[in-house]
């Protein structure tokens, strides 16, 4: 367990951070940009809880523990080599997603066009959730195409912007109150 005493260090003072595995990097690496983006998509997460309860707010708090699991098997890049128990995704976490995006997404009225952000407060802020972990999911893949990544990562953060939709819909009253496109509505005065 981490057990935190003193809040500041002064050891980033100088634009640097210390990786999981010790070494420091500069705070602007892509490494760096992928996991504080993941970090920004649990606080959104954090925000939607706030107008949640019941399953839903089960469902969002599991995530968001999976969210530092997430961010600390970014911090601690992966090697050729690397053995012991580390703490990574792993497939079991993607697959619950997938069992309850399949569950959630049963039970909602089926789409006639693109949903709009809005709706119910959760739903507005799980649809901002969603968005910041699309660019989280870029920022992976593209660390991903410079050095080993868990490939269970990415895949983790594409069911995840999925089940943030699902879940927003199905707080929607099940997408009775979902927010609809309308494509040139507003093309005329």
């Amino acid at each position: 367990m981490v057990r935190l005493t003193r809040i500041y260090t002064r050891g980033g003072d100088r634009g640097t951070t210390s990786l999981g595995d010790g070494r420091r990097i500069a705070k602007h690496e892509l490494r760096v940009e992928a996991y504080g983006t993941v970090d920004e998509v649990n606080a959104t997460i954090g925000l939607a809880r706030l107008h949640t309860g019941g399953e839903a707010d089960a469902m969002l708090a599991r995530i968001q523990n999976d969210l530092f699991d997430l961010g600390a098997d970014l911090c601690r890049p992966e090697e050729e080599g690397d053995g012991g128990e580390r703490l990574r995704i792993v497939e079991e976490q993607v697959g619950r997603l997938e069992r309850e995006i399949d569950r959630l997404n049963a039970e909602l009225t089926p789409l006639s066009s693109f949903v709009l952000p809005g709706g119910t407060a959760a739903a507005a802020h799980l649809h901002l959730a969603r968005t910041v972990t699309r660019r989280a999911e870029r920022l992976v893949a593209a660390l991903a195409e410079r050095e080993p990544v868990n490939p269970a990562v990415l895949r983790y953060l594409n069911r995840l912007s999925d089940h943030l939709f699902v879940l927003a819909r199905y707080l929607n009253d099940r997408g009775a109150r979902d927010v609809l496109w309308e494509p040139g509505r507003h093309r005329r005065a």
